[in-house]
């Protein structure tokens, strides 16, 4: 956070910004990384004609640096629209309901880079260490979009393939690195003997049998299917939120916490519509349009500056 403070500190911010929240939302990012977060959160406050930079500001700017820019060329059919917002309504909801999961951020169906939608989860408090059941938590959450999608259309789609892949590995690395497995104990199966430069899986080595990565496969296969069961169960018994979560994502694009908090309590959300997303290219000369903003905002009492390190 203390990064975060220099670089805003000629940046002129809104009440409602929290710099220790956008500080947990972005780990692992870089100095440079966050002078970047700034500069673009001012200048989608520029283009907004807000002399200060607020919340959203900053959540459009931490999707831009992360996902990439908003896909805006790209234009989603009814049904593929519905499609995504059931998925990430079955991520937000299962991740919500489970105690082991970081709280919920954002939900949005504004495709950026290679996703059409995206739950955004930011912890409480940095985490050194995880236990088995948080895990497992974990695990429901990331299945939580195949299994809504199984839930409401009775059919499955390929939008899962990073959730799959992800607790794919999450359940192999709870078996064989962290001996997390009831049946085969707290072993470690698989020893890295350090890396080469062609590959690191060449520097591998078994050191279990056959028998032993068959057991492995069945408790990976074990461990995911529960997960999924579990997922199954909780999303079955909340049908209904589930859809008036994804309602409210075809209608508004994107909810936050606090308007997920009011759709699983039954309510319904009122706030004004989002305006039509324009689906045509950007222009060539966005950056330099850009510069000019932020050239015209430099030096002028009570005006916004770029970050600067």
């Amino acid at each position: 956070m203390c990064i975060l403070k220099v670089h805003t500190r000629r940046v002129p911010l809104a009440d409602d910004v929290e710099l220790e929240i956008i500080a947990r939302g972005t780990p692992g990012m870089t100095g440079a990384d966050l002078e970047n977060l700034v500069n673009e959160a001012a200048l989608y406050a520029a283009r907004s004609n807000r002399e200060r930079v607020t919340r959203q500001d900053f959540d459009l700017s931490r999707d831009k640096v992360l996902m990439g820019p908003e896909r805006k060329s790209m234009i989603m059919t009814e049904q593929e629209k519905r499609l995504t917002a059931v998925h990430e309504a079955g991520h937000a909801l299962v991740g919500k309901l489970m105690p082991g999961c970081d709280p919920v951020h954002k939900v949005t169906i504004i495709p950026r880079g290679q996703a059409l939608g995206v739950t955004s989860f930011i912890p409480t408090e940095d985490k050194l260490s995880y236990y088995r059941k948080k895990l497992m938590d974990q695990l429901c959450m990331s299945l939580g979009g195949r299994v809504a999608e199984e839930l409401v259309f009775g059919e499955i789609s390929s939008g899962a393939a990073s959730d799959i892949e992800q607790v794919t590995s999450l359940s192999r690395a709870m078996v064989m690195r962290w001996g997390m497995s009831e049946k085969l104990g707290p072993l470690s199966f698989g020893r890295s003997e350090g890396e080469v430069f062609l590959g690191r899986d060449l520097a591998a080595r078994s050191d279990y049998s056959e028998e032993t990565a068959r057991q492995i496969d069945v408790e990976v296969r074990g461990i995911v299917l529960g997960a999924y069961e579990r997922s199954k169960v909780i999303l079955h018994e909340n049908i209904e939120t589930l859809k008036r979560i994804s309602d409210a994502l075809i209608e508004y694009e994107t909810i936050d916490a606090a308007d997920l908090e009011t759709l699983i309590a039954g309510g319904q959300l009122t706030r004004e519509k989002p305006p039509p997303r324009v689906t045509s290219s950007p222009p060539k000369d966005e950056k330099k349009k850009d510069k000019r903003i932020l050239d015209a905002l430099e030096g002028l009492p009570g005006k916004m500056e770029p970050g600067n390190a």
